[in-house]
């Protein structure tokens, strides 16, 4: 497909950009800082601080999802087989199920481990439902990455509405 034929498109805003990456960013942040043994919670201070952290990442993708379903419009162009549209929603829905799904049920295990329920059925279901969720996470940021690359070597437009680098040009 010529770049040119999808110029025109409309483009994700600076905010929708910097919302997006700055996600990738935080997530990262999250990955990297996250505890190893629920035992570490015992510190007050680091469970404080997962609290505020799991609140904050909440409160920001709370804003960052009605900012987009109200101001951004998907860059899939018109031509998109259904398939391939339906494929696409149920990934960025599931993306911010988990992303939601992961620091609230981190939030109901620092609850219960400040009430003491520090082991027992019904904390390790939560621990299992957080664990599944990062796991599910995971494949769907893949499936994600696979599909912007796709987009990219198709140079259908998606890839340049979100992406700052290796832009599309009919010389790629």
């Amino acid at each position: 497909m010529d770049i040119s034929s999808v110029s025109n498109k409309p483009k994700y805003s600076f905010l929708a950009k910097l919302m997006h990456w700055g996600f990738v960013l935080i997530f990262i942040y999250g990955l990297i800082k996250q505890i190893d043994n629920i035992n570490q919670l015992e510190d007050n201070s680091l469970l404080k601080f997962e609290v505020l952290f799991a609140l904050t990442f909440l409160s920001l993708l709370t804003i960052r999802y009605f900012y987009m379903r109200k101001t951004q419009q998907s860059s899939l162009p018109e031509y998109t087989p259904k398939s391939q549209k339906f494929a696409a929603k149920v990934v960025h829905s599931g993306m911010y199920i988990c992303l939601a799904a992961i620091p609230f049920s981190g939030l109901i295990i620092a609850l219960l481990f400040w009430l003491g329920l520090k082991d027992g059925i019904l904390i390790n279901v939560v621990i299992d439902a957080h664990e599944l969720s990062a796991s599910l996470l995971y494949w769907l940021i893949g499936i994600h990455f696979l599909a912007a690359i796709y987009h990219r070597l198709k140079k259908d437009g998606v890839w340049a509405s979100m992406v700052p680098l290796w832009k599309e040009n009919n010389s790629d």
